[in-house]
């Protein structure tokens, strides 16, 4: 029987409450052993990573980047757009769907956790009751290191999350938030491209780049 007719795995995927049986640890091992080859490589093999990405992701767009040591769940559920760049140490938890848009950028020791367990101790502890929900991530999006992303939630294009912060509920496009739990904090304006940092003038040079439409890419 294929594991993705399992029972469990087909209520991991609704949403319902699930256990982790045979079959599905057998899908969590094979993400394991890719996973366990992509950390052992040299960093600077850079083809062996962009194959063992392909082949263990869901969905993998054009020119992402992904640092080593990485962690995830299944791999299958984690769909990634272009131009993506992860920091060291991430972790994507995708017991349920995890979408990433395009140009997205993630700090170091991020996580993203699509699962969950019960509250009420017997069923967690006697009947192993899990669940999970996905989670999305717009275009242009950027992740601060050390973030930490909940069950369900959404974070709306080019918003940027502050380092350290946690997200529990979803994060309209176009802001900046920071925060345990996150909240936002503005809205993204054209200040920020005048000023980079604080007080701090964007160089020429860039703006210039950027009305030409040269666009940096890895």
């Amino acid at each position: 029987m294929n594991e993705k007719d399992d029972i469990q795995y087909q209520r991991m995927i609704r949403g319902d409450l699930y256990h982790q049986d045979k079959a599905l640890f057998e899908l969590n091992m094979r993400a394991r052993d890719k996973i366990f080859e992509y950390n052992q490589l040299r960093h600077r093999d850079l083809k062996k990573r962009q194959d063992i990405l392909e082949s263990l992701l869901g969905e993998t767009g054009k020119n992402i980047f992904i640092e080593i040591p990485l962690q995830v769940d299944y791999g299958f559920n984690i769909h990634v757009g272009d131009n993506f760049f992860g920091n060291n140490n991430l972790t994507l938890a995708d017991a349920a769907p995890i979408h990433i848009g395009d140009n997205v950028l993630i700090g170091p020791y991020t996580g993203i956790y699509t699962g969950g367990h019960s509250i009420d101790p017997d069923l967690r502890t006697k009947e192993g009751a899990e669940y999970a929900f996905p989670v999305t991530i717009g275009d242009n999006v950027w992740i601060g290191a050390n973030v930490t992303i909940t069950p369900g939630v959404t974070i709306g294009e080019n918003s940027v999350i502050g380092a350290g912060s946690v997200i529990t509920k979803d994060i309209p496009a176009n802001v900046v938030a920071f925060g345990n739990p996150a909240k936002v904090a503005r809205e993204i304006n054209e200040n920020d491209k005048t000023y980079y940092y604080k007080k701090r003038k964007t160089p020429e040079e860039f703006l210039d780049k950027l009305n030409r439409g040269d666009y940096f890419y890895r």
